[in-house]
């Protein structure tokens, strides 16, 4: 009992799915506690078992997943530890999710489809979830889907300032692979010392998923390095044909900066075969080694998350965190 308040003190517990422990065990160290262990595993017939080997009762936790493939098979385990931890007493549970599940499929293109974006945020809630903590989702709206607080986190300054320890930033264009991520490459080039920025203007057949044609470039890149962000590469195809682009249009070079690394097959073989200079992502989904090649780099999300999850369990703010001005 605390001295003052005769109230029980606080107590932080972080709890890990099967998808990538590596970086739960990573926050861990940066927020100095350790994972609480667990039994967890498959039945025959593929459902999942998981039983906390500690107490959770009064505890503040946190409960951090990744969602690499199979997808769905992690959104369930982080749903039943939900479930466990709200049936086992824990005073308040904020669900970790570094890459959002589900997050393309954000809103209707046409009449009966799915907004499954919302379902995963209706799901976490009724598991138990008391709040729910991100990084870069894919829209903004997201975070009003889910009934209580969301931290969106941005990974913006962990790329950018790789971007500006590595490279020189006088002769940079910041370019957004469609007009609809223009904010956020503004948001980059200020991050950069106010560079110019440039979009490629593309479409997209709603009924041909992971394909995009890019069209031109917008903006002036001639002679210029061009950082050409977005928040995931799945395939590969769309920031290929994009660098492409914008080599044919005079590029003196592209860095290619993503957050999620999804590199669903054949995105290795495409990108490693591109003329990137580099290709970054940050660590919110597990890359495999043989998933990389000689010019990925793959900075960490960790830091990050622990300084929020800390503020988060300490109730202050985090707004720094989520408006890239940390």
């Amino acid at each position: 009992m605390s001295p003052k308040s005769g109230t029980p003190k606080k107590n932080l517990m972080l709890f890990s799915g099967r998808a990538h422990p590596e970086l739960a065990d990573e926050v861990a160290k940066n927020l100095n506690v350790t994972v609480t262990p667990q039994t967890a595993h498959n039945f025959a017939n593929g459902e999942i078992f998981v039983r906390f080997q500690e107490s959770v009762r009064g505890c503040d936790a946190f409960v951090i997943q990744s969602h690499p493939a199979p997808i769905n098979e992690w959104i369930m385990e982080q749903l039943i530890m939900v479930d466990a931890l709200k049936r086992a007493s824990a005073k308040r549970i904020t669900v970790v999710v570094p890459f959002y599940p589900y997050a393309r499929q954000d809103k209707k293109h046409k009449g009966r489809e799915p907004i499954s974006a919302r379902l995963i945020a209706d799901m976490f809630k009724t598991a138990g979830a008391d709040r729910i903590m991100t990084v870069d989702l894919h829209t903004a709206q997201i975070q009003g889907f889910f009934d209580g607080p969301v931290d969106h986190l941005l990974a913006q300054n962990v790329l950018a300032d790789h971007i500006r320890d590595n490279y020189s930033t006088d002769n940079i264009t910041v370019v957004s692979p469609d007009s609809g991520r223009v904010r956020l490459a503004e948001k980059w080039a200020q991050r950069l010392g106010d560079r110019p920025i440039a979009f490629i203007h593309k479409t997209r057949d709603p009924d041909k998923p992971n394909q995009a044609v890019a069209n031109r470039v917008v903006g002036k890149v001639n002679g210029q390095l061009c950082v050409l962000i977005d928040d995931m590469i799945d395939t590969g195809g769309t920031i290929v044909k994009a660098t492409e682009a914008l080599l044919e249009e005079g590029a003196s070079d592209v860095v290619i900066a993503s957050t999620h690394g999804i590199l669903s097959d054949p995105a290795t073989e495409r990108l490693s075969a591109c003329k990137a200079r580099e290709v970054i992502f940050t660590n919110t989904l597990p890359i495999p080694e043989e998933k990389r090649f000689p010019n990925m780099t793959v900075l960490s999300i960790a830091p990050l998350l622990a300084r929020a999850i800390q503020a988060v369990f300490e109730d202050g703010s985090v707004t720094s965190l989520f408006d890239g001005n940390a």
